[in-house]
């Protein structure tokens, strides 16, 4: 086969590849309706067909049918489940995540992480009516087990509540940052409500004295821990990123510029201001990353 030949096929080969990329990567899912908050996000990137960044909405009404759930599990006398997914119907996740590297065949990655956690999370529902930690700590569990291909990702999963409550947590993600609108600016978070731990499949979970040994001298990753934000008063947004965001124009752009635009259009709905935040980011500098955001905006 001559260089030419080789040429052409592997062209043919990327191009199969960049179509089967944008048909791997998974959905976001819809984004959810909750009363008094509104919701909006977008992931740009770096390459058109398909990314290591990746957002997952989780209307657990629609996604999960809890209706039915819940009616299965007062019929089984599972009445503490029942009660834990009816306070699902009152709430909506965001699941948030960053693989290392930008190129196409990170998406790869980023779709083995979508299919672990959705169906980790039908178990999770059906056993203890709520998502919980243990599900992530299975999620790092087989990533460290199983990717040894030196990537890792950085994660945030969170839900927010109808009141404005906002519980997660991070494995090595950027901060969450809230806009106040009385302020007029972003607020400061106590640290003790950004616990975050080694981006997923780092270290493996302190799930027993093996997993010690196989980590060896690099140790193993302490059990995730919940944060709180309870801050959402009406007009407030909650912005949650990859650091494409927070790195983008060599660092110059976030949280400065970002702060001016919110304060501009905090009066827009979630999407608007997502649009507008797309907009002024690619006007202040070309990216060099992949970038995705969330808008969570209290009514």
């Amino acid at each position: 086969m001559t260089s030419r030949d080789e040429d052409i096929r592997l062209a043919d080969e990327l191009e199969n590849f960049q179509e089967i990329a944008g048909v791997l990567k998974p959905s976001p899912g819809a984004i959810p309706k909750l009363p008094g908050i509104d919701i909006s996000g977008l992931s740009l990137p770096l390459q058109e067909a398909a990314g290591g960044d990746h957002i997952i909405f989780i209307d657990f009404n629609r996604r999960y049918d809890l209706s039915r759930r819940i009616e299965a599990a007062r019929l089984e006398g599972r009445d503490a489940v029942a009660d834990r997914l009816r306070e699902c119907e009152h709430r909506a996740g965001i699941l948030l995540a960053d693989v290392s590297g930008h190129r196409m065949t990170d998406a790869l990655i980023a779709a083995m992480l979508h299919q672990a956690f959705l169906v980790g999370a039908y178990y999770e529902l059906d056993r203890f009516g709520e998502i919980t930690t243990k599900l992530f700590e299975n999620i790092n569990q087989r990533f460290f087990r199983t990717t040894r291909i030196n990537k890792y990702l950085t994660m945030l999963y969170g839900e927010i509540s109808e009141r404005g409550r906002f519980r997660f947590i991070s494995a090595g993600h950027p901060r969450p940052m809230v806009f106040s609108r009385e302020y007029g600016c972003f607020v400061d978070i106590s640290e003790d409500r950004l616990v975050s731990y080694p981006p997923v499949g780092m270290f493996p979970s302190d799930a027993g004295l093996s997993e010690r040994v196989e980590a060896g001298r690099l140790g193993y990753k302490q059990p995730y821990t919940v944060n709180e934000i309870d801050l959402l008063a009406s007009g407030d947004i909650l912005l949650l990123y990859t650091d494409g965001l927070s790195e983008h124009g060599d660092g110059d752009y976030f949280p400065a510029a970002v702060e001016t635009t919110l304060t501009r259009i905090q009066d827009q709905s979630a999407a608007v201001i997502c649009e507008q935040l797309k907009r002024d980011l690619l006007a202040f500098a070309p990216a060099e990353d992949d970038v995705s955001f969330v808008v969570i905006k209290k009514a």
